[in-house]
């Protein structure tokens, strides 16, 4: 099945509902959002970095992608969360936005992901940050079929989202390298394990994550002949395709825009060995 022709992007100042430390470094952003016209799991939206005040801020100049973690539908609009994690000077301004503060959103902008066929189980695989992007999909897959939500961090503290897996009652599983929460590992090898049970066969793998993770992922999908769609993450400028900064090597020559190709893609469509 493919993905859901997507709405027009709208760019609109969009106001600061909630700001919420969510452990270590992560952070949950709710953000009341006018004419919002509705978005796909796995699209993404441009984010200014930090709230916007009287006078312009060029330092740093360039908003920062972020996956749409999860839409509320409200009159005139919608209510956007976007799950992010401090990694630089942008996400720090962000952080420091508070309720009532405005930022400035483009979105929804990109190619979000294709549903499963009806009955078909869904394996999806989030590390880290690529976790923000699976939960609408997780949310939608239920209805078409069984959903196994398979989620990766370094230790328990950095894991995102786990109590909205919890209560969409998915069949959830946790690895995390340090071994404080769940099975002690790397998320790829939950997706191992859950291909080779008796009862496997016929799946469709999604991952988002540390490109080596998705790397992995897709490898193992193809051992198992399973189809496997990822999603980058890849840097951007623009996110409509213009700059040419995310561009993705291409199994069969040439590139792939991120930003609009993507970030969802067919895990068989990208040149692994060249991307970064």
């Amino acid at each position: 099945m493919s993905a859901s022709p997507s709405p027009p992007a709208i760019r609109v100042d969009a106001e600061v509902r909630a700001n919420q430390e969510e452990g270590a470094e992560n952070r949950r952003l709710r953000l009341g959002v006018p004419g919002w016209p509705g978005s796909a799991p796995g699209q993404f939206a441009m984010l200014s970095p930090g709230s916007r005040g009287a006078a312009e801020r060029y330092d740093p100049l360039l908003p920062r992608p972020m996956a749409v973690y999860r839409t509320v539908p409200e009159a005139g609009g919608a209510e956007l969360e976007i799950l992010y994690k401090l990694s630089g000077r942008g996400t720090r301004l962000l952080a420091d936005a508070r309720p009532g503060a405005t930022v400035r959103v483009v979105g929804p902008l990109g190619v979000g992901f294709p549903l499963p066929q009806l009955g078909q189980r869904a394996l999806l695989v989030g590390g880290g940050t690529g976790i923000a992007s699976l939960y609408e999909l997780a949310a939608a897959a239920q209805a078409r079929g069984p959903v196994v939500v398979l989620l990766g961090a370094r230790s328990a503290a950095d894991l995102m989202g786990r109590a909205d897996f919890v209560a969409l009652g998915v069949d959830l599983r946790v690895a995390t390298e340090d071994g404080s929460e769940g099975t002690p590992g790397r998320v790829t090898e939950l997706l191992e394990t859950a291909l080779a049970a008796p009862d496997a066969g016929g799946e469709i793998v999604y991952a988002c994550g540390p490109t080596p993770m998705m790397r992995r992922a897709a490898e193992i999908a193809a051992r198992r002949e399973c189809r496997c769609l990822v999603s980058l993450e890849n840097r951007m400028a623009c996110g409509f395709g213009v700059c040419l900064g995310c561009a993705v090597p291409r199994t069969e020559g040439g590139f792939a825009l991120v930003c609009r190709d993507g970030p969802v893609l067919d895990a068989g469509s990208v040149r692994w060995e060249e991307a970064s």
